[in-house]
């Protein structure tokens, strides 16, 4: 899990906290839930690293960036592949007739 991302009110009552998981939907699941379970303790814990008289509430969101990025990744991956299979495809063509724009001496 990696935090990507936290946003907090100007009066100090809410965090947003965003997150990433590697894996599938049970992984991102089970991830929501260790979250969920961790809170109170979690919202203990900035409360006394920053000393705050009120410790905002925190709540948690997944971060779906991450899984774009990596859809585009694959986007990206497979545009070079049709690009060397049309470079394949391109270096042993043969024109069909002379070039017509070509000038004649």
């Amino acid at each position: 899990m990696t935090i990507t991302d936290v946003r907090v009110t100007g009066d100090l009552q809410q965090a947003s906290v965003f997150y990433t998981v590697l894996g599938d939907a049970a992984a991102h699941e089970s991830s929501a839930a260790a979250l969920s379970s961790a809170k109170g303790m979690l919202r203990s814990e900035v409360g006394r690293a920053l000393g705050l008289r009120v410790t905002p509430s925190i709540e948690f969101f997944l971060d779906g960036m991450a899984d774009s990025a990596s859809a585009m990744n694959d986007l990206i991956e497979q545009m070079h592949k049709a690009d060397a299979e049309l470079e394949k495809l391109r270096a042993g063509a043969k024109p069909v007739a002379e070039d017509p724009y070509k000038k004649h001496n």
